[in-house]
């Protein structure tokens, strides 16, 4: 039980860390900049006006799916790479 205890303070504890952790992922040579956090959520998109055809919307709603849908499998790397040494021990948990 002692360690069941351990193990869920340990993943709160990760958890926590993930909501802390941002990633930036750029398209378009810099137009478009998106963050997002460890545990997912969208905290920024940034659109550099300069860089933007507003003739070509086509092209900037490209770069604004390209920077998010990277900026999600990136962040997925890093939750699953900060909960994988913790994964192990969910079996004791009963989960």
């Amino acid at each position: 039980m002692l360690n069941q205890a351990k193990m869920v303070m340990k993943l709160k504890k990760a958890q926590k860390e993930l909501a802390r952790e941002v990633v930036e992922v750029e398209a378009g040579d810099g137009a478009v900049v998106v963050q997002v956090t460890g545990e997912l959520k969208l905290k920024k998109v940034t659109i550099d006006p300069d860089q933007v055809d507003l003739d070509d919307i086509n092209e900037l709603e490209r770069w604004v799916e390209i920077a998010v849908r990277d900026a999600m499998a990136k962040a997925q790397e890093l939750a699953a790479e900060k909960m994988k040494p913790l994964m192990g021990g969910l079996g004791n948990l009963g989960l």
